[in-house]
């Protein structure tokens, strides 16, 4: 494998760029993310990690504005997102200067997407260790969510889950639970419940924001927060003692 992880540019045997696989790998090191959409609202939530007792938590931010109805969470290298971020957030301002109109979530999603590409083919450069989701609406009032990879790729999603060890149970779980039509509360308890897959229990370990179609990003305070997780743990109890009552049964 050393022989062909030297560059980026450089194909192994089969088929496989290793840089690219290694910036797949900085993705599963960080903290998970969750989005959720539901009829008339995107629900997104994150993994928090323990920060020093003097650091200003006001500085880690995983979810940040990129224009007035585009919302972006990362997980992976946060060196590497700033720097995407700043380019969507110009492109972003460009595009309206030249247009007069707000560019759609696709249209960011492409731009994005096509930055990461550009650092997968050219010598002298790195992947971007940096997997996203994007939320939003777009031009129909309609809530979207998109993902882009550090390979280049990007789908749009009806909810999903990236980053941290654990990805895979938790997009499995919302396989299993995300139905057309959600609400906006039961969009935001799953997303706990997929959160609470791979954090301890608590709200401290998570943050979570609620996007409505022509209203300001709210993030949930930790008084809102520690509602929904109580009501979620709450139902998850019951749905055990109920398993644990038929069985007992049969």
């Amino acid at each position: 494998m050393s022989r062909y992880d030297r560059a980026i540019t450089v194909f192994s045997p089969d088929g496989k760029l290793f840089q690219i696989d290694y910036a797949f790998e900085a993705v599963r090191k960080a903290t998970a993310v969750v989005a959720v959409k539901g009829a008339d609202a995107v629900v997104i939530g994150v993994e928090k990690k323990a920060i020093a007792k003097l650091q200003d938590p006001r500085t880690i931010r995983k979810i940040v504005k990129l224009d007035a109805h585009v919302t972006l969470a990362f997980a992976g290298l946060t060196a590497d997102a700033r720097v995407l971020v700043e380019k969507a957030r110009t492109e972003c301002q460009s595009y309206r200067l030249t247009c007069e109109d707000a560019p759609s979530l696709e249209y960011i999603a492409r731009f994005i997407a096509r930055t990461q590409q550009r650092y997968t083919q050219r010598g002298g450069v790195r992947p971007f260790g940096v997997s996203s989701i994007l939320a939003g609406f777009g031009k129909d009032g309609q809530p979207q969510i998109y993902q882009i990879d550090p390979s280049g790729n990007y789908f749009a999603w009806k909810a999903n889950a990236i980053g941290g060890r654990n990805f895979k149970p938790m997009k499995e779980f919302l396989e299993k639970e995300w139905v057309e039509g959600l609400t906006e509360g039961d969009s935001l308890k799953l997303t706990v419940k997929a959160l609470l897959e791979v954090v301890d229990s608590g709200t401290k370990n998570m943050e979570i924001v609620v996007l409505r179609k022509g209203q300001p990003m709210q993030t949930l305070d930790d008084d809102a927060l520690s509602a929904v997780v109580t009501e979620v743990e709450a139902e998850l109890e019951a749905a055990k003692a109920g398993t644990g009552t038929e069985e007992m049964k049969e």
